[in-house]
């Protein structure tokens, strides 16, 4: 055998790569294989169940500018979390080639987000000498659904629901040619070979198959329905949305009666920026997050000249001086505007919300939709391509800079979060349940946190279905085996519930404040002990009591609570949540005795109901004590005569926030009591209050002198609690820290006291992201055998 014909110089050296983190789904393979190319480099590239594995030989010059290009230029939508290197025996191999996906155990390989459309496939769909001009199904290896569709790992078209649509030629030679922008899209497809539509009315049946290959007489159809004031049930990549025109005063109003939503605020989607820009001030920020491939609803400050806008009223986000607004992530719903960039629309905005009943997940199925929103929806637009994985719209606000998350879900899930130190050497794997409100739940793996898109209230049994359905399919993909669960002290939580009746043996109880600074502190990666605030409106107390404005000292292993909202009675429990003038009673009899002000907030209200609930009050009948902050929003709320009674959770802390005037630097007394833990005593500043009604000052101004005396208290307890503790980090955490009047100026005072101040941005500062905390709780309870 003449061996030196086999034998390659010995210049030559082969490496293998594996590449972990989100690089399947997203080009990371055709970039792989373009890169080899373009460096005259050997070899070959797969999918695995762990990530992505390379075998690729050459030159030692040509393989460090590979190694570097793949570190520092990967794919837009890939995340990169780990590349191992290591060497093994050149064998002279000729041209480089992808191969077919691989089971492999070893690490879990991390499924992509769904992401939006992207412009050149803006350009295809909006170009009528295209193959694809109308296609509502446009996408390609940058943009298009990911999460929604994946069925199982690897990535691969058969183990997502495109498997049941087989490439035409035309689209199958985009599939497999490298320099395509389609290599390896695994939802490719065109009309004459994928996803179709169909538009029926409500009472029709559900067609065996959807034969109509051309979408845009079916859109301009919906269009035309959409400009009568019809409310359409559109079909998009995690589920149904309801879509009516936003300046159809009449369709908005029957969308309210039919969605039994009184007040709650409407999303919208604009056409594009330009649209967005005559509804909102929007800063360059807030810009950025619009165009973000996530295509989040971006909540936005309401342009006070809304005439540049007709129709689009006040009953589109009642009580509120924001607007959520979003830019379309699907070509279905640019479709839904025009057929093409060049054609003027027919909606200056369209009302964009989920397709669900009442507080219910939103549908996900065709037939499910058709039997169930048939009571809200005069029209069904469909498609029959299944989705996986029901996803909602995410929805963020942007502070200094930064987009912070207030529900993570479309475009953001499943992306994991780093829970791991350089010192840690255990990685348990943990299933966190997360709150009852604004549910989500956390899995961890070897040091990673997955988060579950937002579940929602954990109140009917849809919504437990949809918890269940979700957990089993983030076990499957992600390949996790719980060995411990960690859950709320709320006994009554349906998520404390389900932990306890869990198989798992190892269970860990977690309080519901702690959980939220844990989460605050993971997710900005803070060892050792910082001052944690917790605003919120529940949480269930160490002491039984129902707490909810929280100053602790607190690591990951535990806390010590140091301050509180002194505890009044919270008259009638849950009833006290819905009827905010319950709680001002409360406030104004321990600020004043038995003898209360004549207030207009009370003269509303049947003289029989004040007497009972002054009863229970005063013979602390059906009552409970709490320190929320919440309810302590509902109580001034209430005292400004906004909300006698609310609909949706916030709602009367979100339109005190509203009518907050800007520029009032003036506050209110309070007083701070010493002791283990501190009071924070506010009875001063309720007099106060009270004192400026009868003056007749505005209702704004109050607003902002209460705004600016709790971001004062929040500051001086700190201030406290660092003179004995010499702490100088504070993590603020809690839906009450959503409030931007709020959070700015204690931000700011914070910082002026020499404070490092640590906020939420991936996971939201409310309920949403007490799984997180919850699982590292629990993760370091196990590491450090406590």
């Amino acid at each position: 055998m003449d061996t030196d014909a086999i034998t390659p110089p010995k210049a030559i050296t082969r490496l293998q790569v594996q590449v972990r983190g989100i690089v399947q789904g997203v080009g990371f393979r055709p970039f792989v294989y373009k890169l080899a190319h373009r460096l005259g480099l050997s070899g070959h590239v797969f999918n695995s169940t762990s990530g992505v594995t390379i075998e690729i030989e050459g030159s030692k010059f040509a393989l460090d500018s590979f190694l570097k290009t793949l570190r520092t230029e990967p794919p837009q939508l890939a995340d990169i979390q780990e590349i191992t290197v290591s060497h093994i025996v050149p064998f002279g191999a000729a041209g480089f080639s992808i191969l077919h996906s691989r089971e492999e155990g070893g690490a879990m390989a991390l499924v992509p987000a769904d992401a939006g459309t992207c412009d050149a496939c803006w350009q295809d769909f909006s170009d009528p000498n295209n193959r694809r001009f109308g296609y509502p199904f446009t996408n390609c290896i940058h943009c298009g659904p990911r999460y929604t569709i994946t069925e199982g790992i690897p990535y691969d078209r058969p183990s997502t629901t495109m498997s049941n649509f087989t490439m035409c030629s035309a689209c199958a030679a985009e599939y497999a040619d490298p320099n395509d922008r389609r290599f390896h899209a695994q939802p490719n497809a065109c009309s004459r070979c994928g996803p179709s539509l169909a538009l029926l009315p409500r009472g029709a049946a559900l067609p065996e198959s959807f034969t109509d290959t051309d979408a845009l007489p079916i859109l301009r159809h919906a269009r035309s329905l959409l400009r009568e004031g019809k409310i359409l049930a559109v079909k998009g990549l995690g589920g149904f949305l309801f879509a009516c025109d936003a300046t159809n005063e009449t369709a908005v109003a029957e969308l309210r009666r039919r969605k039994h939503r009184p007040h709650k605020p409407f999303a919208l989607m604009v056409r594009d920026i330009d649209a967005a820009r005559a509804l909102c001030g929007i800063t360059p920020e807030d810009e950025a997050a619009l165009r973000h491939l996530r295509r989040p609803v971006v909540i936005l400050p309401r342009r006070l000249d809304t005439n540049q806008v007709p129709g689009i009223g006040l009953s589109v986000a009642p009580d509120n001086n924001t607007l959520g607004i979003m830019l379309p992530y699907t070509p279905l719903h640019y479709l839904l505007f025009s057929d093409s960039a060049q054609e003027d629309s027919a909606f200056s905005a369209l009302v964009m919300t989920s397709g669900n009943i009442s507080e219910e997940p939103i549908v996900i199925s065709n037939i499910d939709a058709l039997l169930q929103l048939d009571g809200v929806a005069d029209w069904f637009l469909l498609h029959n391509r299944e989705i996986a994985t029901r996803v909602d719209d995410s929805v963020v606000r942007t502070f200094e800079g930064r987009e912070r998350v207030l529900r993570r879900s479309r475009g953001f899930a499943p992306q994991t979060l780093s829970l791991a130190s350089a010192n840690e050497s255990v990685h348990p794997s943990v299933l966190a349940f997360g709150a009852e409100l604004k549910n989500t739940f956390c899995l961890t793996r070897d040091g990673h946190a997955i988060l579950s898109q937002h579940i929602g209230d954990l109140q009917n049994y849809e919504t437990m279905q949809f918890f269940e359905e979700t957990l089993a399919k983030m076990k499957r993909l992600f390949r996790v085996t719980p060995q411990a669960v960690a859950y709320d002290l709320h006994p009554h939580y349906m998520s404390t519930r389900m932990a306890l009746a869990s198989s798992i043996e190892r269970k860990i109880a977690v309080q519901h404040h702690h959980a939220h600074i844990a989460s605050c502190m993971a997710e900005n990666h803070l060892g050792g002990e910082v001052i944690g605030v917790a605003l919120d409106g529940t949480g269930y107390g160490t002491d039984g009591k129902i707490w909810g404005g929280e100053f602790f000292t607190a690591n990951l292993g535990g806390f010590t609570r140091r301050a509180h909202l002194r505890y009044l009675p919270l008259p009638g429990g849950d009833a006290a949540v819905r009827q905010p003038w319950r709680m001002a009673l409360s406030y104004l009899r321990d600020a004043f005795g038995p003898e209360i002000p004549d207030l207009a907030c009370l003269r509303a209200i049947p003289l029989k109901q004040r007497d009972i609930v002054n009863t229970m009050i005063a013979n602390k009948l059906q009552t409970v004590e709490t320190s929320s902050c919440g309810r302590l929003f509902d109580a001034v709320a209430a005292l400004l005569n906004l909300f006698s009674e609310v609909t949706f959770e916030g709602q009367a802390a979100i339109a005190l926030e509203s009518i907050a005037l800007s520029g009032v630097t003036g506050r209110y007394e309070f007083d701070l009591h010493d002791g283990e833990p501190m009071t924070i005593d506010l009875r001063a500043t309720i007099l106060a209050i009270v004192n400026d009604l009868a003056a007749g000052k505005p209702a704004g101004e109050i607003s902002a002198r209460f705004h600016n005396t709790l971001s004062t208290v929040i500051a001086a307890t700190c201030c406290r609690i660092r003179d004995f503790s010499g702490l100088d980090r504070v993590c603020l955490s809690g839906g009450s820290f959503q409030n931007m009047v709020l959070l700015h100026p204690t931000v700011v005072q914070l910082r002026r006291h020499g404070f490092q101040v640590f906020l939420h941005s991936v996971v939201p500062a409310n309920d949403g992201g007490i799984s997180l905390g919850q699982a590292a709780i629990a993760c370091e309870r196990i590491r450090t055998g406590a």
